[in-house]
């Protein structure tokens, strides 16, 4: 009986850690990013994309720092970001700003890897879902690609459309790219599981 209670309590100190209430606070963003975007408000919209953009980089500081990397943080990370990415870019094409087979793309590639993932924990019990490097290039691509979306709406200059174009382009191979190294990394992770299974 003591132990559920050690165990809730665990669970509340890793939600009130501070890496983890950053996190928290990016998602919380994304409502009002959504509505500057709706109202056409692409310099708010920018600055809290920023902001939030800051905010991921410091909760992984602030987790090694202060020694507070737990299990919760690991997979609310990449969850609050594929939300913000995802919902940003749907938002973008909506308001026609990105072209929607970027869009289509990325969404189609994150509901892919949140269902595979949720169905091999449950099966499998597989927990090991760390970013590859094309996966954080690819996030960088689409953190870059929505920057410069909207720094083109406040700033039209020559430069930043090259940018966009640029990132866009990278957006859309890094994606597929991604995509296939995952599959690759899966693959792997659970032939690793069954050749430990079959040793013990």
């Amino acid at each position: 009986m003591r132990g559920a209670p050690q165990k809730a309590a665990l669970k509340i100190s890793q939600v009130l850690s501070a890496p983890n209430q950053l996190t928290l606070a990016r998602m919380a963003f994304l409502p009002f990013i959504v509505i500057k975007l709706l109202d056409h408000h692409y310099r708010g919209a920018l600055i809290l994309f920023v902001i939030a953009g800051l905010s991921d980089g410091l909760d992984g500081l602030l987790a090694r720092r202060l020694h507070q990397q737990t299990l919760l943080g690991q997979y609310l990370d990449p969850i609050a970001d594929k939300m913000l990415l995802s919902t940003v870019f749907l938002v973008l094409s909506v308001v026609e700003k990105i072209p929607w087979k970027f869009t289509v793309l990325v969404f189609s590639r994150d509901v892919c890897i949140l269902l595979v993932s949720g169905v091999l924990y449950t099966i499998a019990g597989l927990r090991d879902f760390r970013p590859s490097i094309f996966g954080k290039a690819n996030t960088f691509a689409q953190v870059a690609a929505v920057v410069f979306v909207m720094l083109l709406q406040v700033h039209p200059a020559h430069w930043v459309w090259i940018a966009r174009t640029t990132f866009l382009k990278a957006t859309f191979t890094l994606t597929i790219v991604s995509a296939l190294h995952y599959v690759y990394l899966v693959g792997h992770r659970l032939h690793k599981m069954e050749s430990g299974g079959r040793a013990g």
